[in-house]
Formats: C-alpha cells, sequence, structure tokens
C-alpha cells in the first residue's frame, strides 16, 4: 500500500515523537556500546545492522516498542453497514468501544483498578454461563467526593471475572481552583474514603446488596513507585455483617507522579490521630446522650416506651447517629420541585431489610445513599431519609418523624414546617401529602373536630441534620400533637452543639458526603414500548386460553396516553389537567351503543408478568 509523501512524513514524524517519549535512542546507545564491549574480540570493533537487532530482541526492547505502538480504530468514524456472521449463534451486541478519558494534566487523579475477585464462596457451586446465556451478575458501584462510578456487570462466579479502572479525581474544595495539583501533605489531610458497593442482580432483574465498604486509599501517598496493591476483604451486610462475602484484589495508583511521597510513619500517625480523635467525639456525645435520656425519662416514667430513636445501624451493623442519615442534597436539574422529589423518592422500590428465620421481628437497617440508590431500593427509613435531604436542599425545613402506624407498627415518614406555622406530613412510600390539623381534646364537645386523613398513630421524635427533638407531651398520639417545635415543654431538643460534633461534614464519624443523583440510563420510550409489546402478549395469551380472540386498536390506544401524562402529572404535581380534551377524543372514538371503560393502575417496577398478574387480581 503506497502511501502519499505528506502521509509518509506524517507518520514518520508520528514515529519519532514515540520513539523519543519511549527514549528509545538512549537505550540503543547503551545496547550498542554494551554488545561492541562484551561481546565483540577486540581486533574488530565493526557491527552490522543484523547483529545490532539481534542484540535489541534479545534484550526485549523491540518487544517494548511495538507494545507501546497501540493502533486504536475509532467504531465511531465508519458506519458498519452489515452484521459479520457469528460463528455461533451468540452475537455480541455491545462492541467494545474504546473509551477515551481527558486527563486535565494540571489535577491530580487516583486510578482505581479492580483485577478480579476471590473466593466468593457463595457462588462455588455456580456452572459456567454458557453464551448468551442470561445469568445473574455482580456490580460494582463506587462514589468518591461528588464522583459515582459503575463497573460492567460481570458472571457470579467463586471467582468473578472484575477488571475495570475508574479515574477519581483527588482535589480539596476549600482551597478552591489554587488547589488543582494537590500535594502528598494535601492529600494526606482529604479523609474521605472510596465507597464501594456490590450489587447482585438475578436473572429476573431484582437487586440485592452483597456489600459495602468504605476504603482507604491514603496507604498509596508512601507507596515507592505510587503504585500499591490491596486485598480488600468484603463483608456481608445486616445480619452477616461478620461473615466474609469474598475478596477483591485493588491496584491503586497516582497521576502524575508524586514529586516526593510521605513516609510509612507520617501516614500511619496521621490514621492513629484521626481514629484517636473520632473514637473521642463518639465517646462524649455517647456521654451526653445518656444524660439527656436519664433527663427526658426523668419528665414522665412512661417515656420509656415512646420510640425515641437516637442511634440507627448502617448496613454494616455499625451505630451512627441518627442526624448524620439527612443531610441537605441538592439534585441539580434532575428534580424540580418539592414535589417531583416526593414522587422521585415514592417510585424508589419498598423492601424490608431482610432476616433470617421466621417470626414477625424487623431486622433493622439504615442504608447508607449509595447503597440504597444503587440496589434501587429499601426501608421506609431509607425513603424518609432521602425525601428530608432533598427538601432541605430546597430550601424547606424538614424532619424525619418516627412513630407507629395502625396495629402499632414502626413507621417514619416526613414533616415541613412551614414558615406559617402550617404542619405538612409527606409519606414517603407513596408521595402523599397531609396537611396536619390537630384535635383540641380542652375544646367543648359542640365544637367540630377534623377528622386525621394520615395513617400515623403515635410519634415519638422529630429529627434532621442539626436538630434532634424528642415528644414529652403527655400522649404521643399524632392527632393531638401539637407541633411547637421551640416549645421545650412539648419537645425536648438536644444540644445543636452535640449534635454538630459528630454529624457535621467534617467530623470524621459522619458517613462520607452524599453521592450526587445522576440522571437515569434508562430510555423511557423504548422501554415503554418493550413493556407495552410484552403486556399486549400476556393479554392475547390469556384471552387464547379462554377461547377468545384479540384485536388491537392503535388509534385508540393512542387516544389513551394523554390520560396516562395526566395522571403521571397528578402524582407529581396535585394537579389535574387536560381532561376535557380527553374525554372529547374518547367520545368521538366509541361507536353509539357502546361503553368505554378504562381503569389505571400504579406500578413501581419494569416487570410485565407482575404487573399482568395484578391487573388479573
Amino acid at each position: 500500500m503506497a502511501l502519499p509523501p505528506e502521509k509518509a512524513s506524517e507518520l514518520k514524524q508520528i514515529i519519532h515523537q514515540q520513539l523519543t517519549k519511549m527514549d528509545v535512542h538512549s537505550r540503543i546507545r547503551e545496547v550498542l556500546a554494551e554488545t561492541i564491549r562484551e561481546e565483540l574480540p577486540p581486533q574488530h570493533q565493526q557491527l552490522s545492522q543484523e547483529d545490532l537487532m539481534k542484540a535489541l530482541t534479545r534484550r526485549g526492547i523491540i518487544d517494548d516498542v511495538m507494545k507501546e505502538l497501540n493502533f486504536v480504530t475509532d467504531i465511531n468514524d465508519k458506519e458498519i453497514t452489515s452484521t459479520p456472521k457469528p460463528s455461533t449463534h451468540f452475537v455480541d451486541r455491545q462492541t467494545a468501544m474504546l473509551k477515551k478519558t481527558n486527563i486535565d494534566p494540571t489535577r491530580r487523579y487516583l486510578y482505581l483498578q479492580v483485577l478480579g475477585g476471590k473466593a466468593f464462596l457463595e457462588h462455588l457451586q455456580e456452572p459456567e454461563p454458557l453464551p448468551g446465556q442470561i445469568c445473574s451478575t455482580l456490580t460494582l458501584c463506587l462514589h468518591f467526593r461528588n464522583q459515582r462510578f459503575r463497573s460492567k456487570p460481570v458472571p457470579c462466579a467463586c471467582e468473578p471475572d472484575f477488571s475495570d479502572g475508574f479515574l477519581l479525581e483527588v482535589y480539596k474544595e476549600s482551597l478552591g481552583e489554587a488547589s488543582k495539583m494537590a500535594d502528598a501533605t494535601t492529600m494526606l489531610s482529604i479523609c474521605d474514603p472510596v465507597h464501594i458497593v456490590l450489587i447482585k442482580t438475578d436473572t429476573s432483574g431484582e437487586t440485592t446488596l452483597v456489600a459495602s465498604y468504605f476504603l482507604e486509599w491514603r496507604s498509596v501517598l508512601c507507596a515507592e513507585n505510587r503504585i500499591t496493591n490491596v486485598a480488600v476483604e468484603l463483608l456481608g451486610v445486616g445480619t452477616e455483617s461478620k461473615v466474609s462475602v469474598g475478596v477483591l484484589n485493588i491496584r491503586l495508583e497516582m497521576y502524575p507522579k508524586l514529586n516526593k511521597t510521605l513516609s510509612q510513619e507520617i501516614v500511619t500517625t496521621q490514621f492513629s490521630l484521626e481514629r484517636q480523635k473520632t473514637a473521642e467525639k463518639e465517646r462524649l456525645f455517647l456521654v451526653y446522650a445518656k444524660q439527656w435520656w436519664r433527663e427526658y425519662l426523668q419528665i414522665r416514667t412512661s417515656h420509656n416506651t415512646r420510640l425515641v430513636k437516637i442511634f440507627a445501624q448502617d448496613e454494616n451493623g455499625i451505630n451512627r447517629p441518627v442526624c448524620s442519615y439527612v443531610k441537605p442534597l441538592r439534585a441539580g436539574r434532575l428534580l424540580d420541585t418539592p414535589r417531583q422529589a416526593a414522587r422521585f423518592v415514592s417510585v424508589l422500590g419498598y423492601e424490608r431489610a431482610p432476616i433470617i428465620g421466621g417470626g414477625n421481628s424487623k431486622q433493622e437497617q439504615w442504608c447508607t445513599l449509595l447503597a440504597f440508590l444503587c440496589r434501587n431500593k429499601g426501608d421506609c427509613e431509607d425513603h424518609a431519609n432521602l425525601l428530608c435531604s432533598l427538601l432541605l436542599g430546597f430550601g424547606l425545613e424538614a424532619f424525619v418523624c418516627v412513630g407507629t402506624k395502625a396495629k402499632g407498627v414502626p413507621h417514619t415518614w416526613v414533616m415541613t414546617y412551614g414558615i406559617d406555622g402550617i404542619i405538612t406530613f409527606w409519606e414517603s412510600l407513596t408521595g402523599h401529602r397531609y396537611i396536619h390539623n390537630p384535635i383540641k381534646p380542652d375544646d367543648p364537645p359542640i365544637v367540630e373536630q377534623p377528622k386525621p386523613l394520615y395513617p400515623y398513630r403515635t410519634i415519638g421524635c422529630v429529627f434532621n441534620h442539626h436538630k434532634f427533638l424528642a415528644n414529652c407531651q403527655p400522649t404521643d398520639a399524632v392527632e393531638v400533637c401539637a407541633f411547637d417545635l421551640h416549645d421545650e415543654s412539648k419537645w425536648k431538643p438536644m444540644s445543636g452543639e452535640a449534635i454538630k460534633s459528630v454529624c457535621s461534614p467534617g467530623a470524621t464519624t459522619a458517613l462520607p458526603p452524599f453521592p450526587p443523583l445522576c440522571a437515569s440510563s434508562v430510555d423511557a420510550a423504548v422501554t415503554s414500548n418493550e413493556l407495552e409489546l410484552q403486556l399486549r402478549m400476556l393479554v392475547v395469551e390469556h384471552r387464547k386460553d379462554l377461547g377468545l380472540s384479540t384485536v388491537w386498536d392503535d388509534q385508540l390506544s393512542y387516544l389513551l396516553s394523554p390520560a396516562l401524562a395526566a395522571y403521571e402529572l397528578e402524582r407529581t404535581t396535585g394537579v389535574s389537567s387536560g381532561n376535557e380534551e380527553f374525554q372529547d377524543a374518547i367520545r368521538r372514538a366509541v361507536p353509539d351503543g357502546h361503553t368505554f371503560k378504562g381503569f389505571p393502575i400504579h406500578f413501581v417496577h419494569r416487570n410485565a408478568r407482575r404487573a399482568f398478574a395484578a391487573c388479573l387480581r
């Protein structure tokens, strides 16, 4: 293949740059000098080109050069017109796209590589998946200082084949733009860990939280050649938080190279100082909480039966102050209004924390936000914490309420305290809002009392990121409760300073900063169409079994879309609109003597079979 002269000179230029970059010239000089010195007799120190090539090949220099020259074809440049014939019936639809990352040379990066897993013994018996067969998968989700990453799903196995790299930017906000290139000492003061969450997705698409781990990455600051390898043992969650799930091999590398690394002693001392400081803060808070609780019980002995929750266990079984589970969270442009935030939280799946064994005892597990978002489902506490955080982000005075529903079932919901004193309850599992009008038991019987519409029976305490208040009114029934939070005879507050010491962003005991919300990766239009086709198939088969034929009217089906959109809008905003046009269109479409019947059903999943079963019920 002949190249035009300008292309040839361009290619020569690229090769020259590559060889200069690898410093090949000086290496060739060294080999040349060594070969002349060692291998040739002193009388003729002449060296042929062939001898030099042999010497370079023997020392692996040519191999190095060939390895460095990567030939990348950019898939986006050329259109693939036809699919080549597959050798088997298995077609890999996702071609391996080589993604190039733009690295800013003025910033400091931590390159975290996951080099596979070992000893995932639960999957010891899993057979090798056949090509094209759907199997259960494991996915890693990472969060570090406002950056979120997700690995490619790999089939469940005893040694899962994770091979992903993540480029984490390391910077310190407090130093502003000047902190673009953080040095080792600055990075040592960044105590945010890398939060790693492992999710299992089974063949039906159900997700399970397998492990949640906080990786201390700063050991790389004292590594000799800026690289360190760590084997991370992942422990289970909830009741299995002491049981090993498996081991991940992780490699950490700093980019660009550190000018000077820190000594091992400095890093170890920093870690132990942080641990001591944390332990001391936690001890002081515990002493204060015990004293506060004694004072609360002195008001009335019956208070010990109220749901006043000061600490809660996270997925790893660690006790944390409840205030650390809530922080003002801004959703950027992803959510526009507080009511949209309530709608978003309500469509995340609801699932009680699983327990081993029967009985109706509830396993307590308040998940960290990353674990809740990645698994896409959680308990009522997880929903309430997220909704409260989002409402705080929208500038409302929001609190998480801990109490009970009917039959004394423990429950949490969210309350907003209006500037005009109006109290609104938000049910985080449904998105419903209720205005609270208290019943006044002292009023004469002739005065009509409001009927509460909300499902809540009792309330023990309310909290957000910097306040904690326990209900000390004579009765804890919600309907007669007065929410005058500044009146200490009705609500006993905890010291704001004490809460701040363990829950403020700088406190090392607090959970790491909240991960940002990410836009949905689901294409709504495509998914809707697929779901409609699956439901049509299920309806046709069901009617066939009953001996009925099925005809679909595409025009009528299109006319129903404004109604679905209106229901969705009503769920989000509480306002219904466009009903007149819908009714007019339907009246025109339905022939005389026929009746139109439609009934909306709301689902928070995308499983066609489950939706159809619910419709039949």
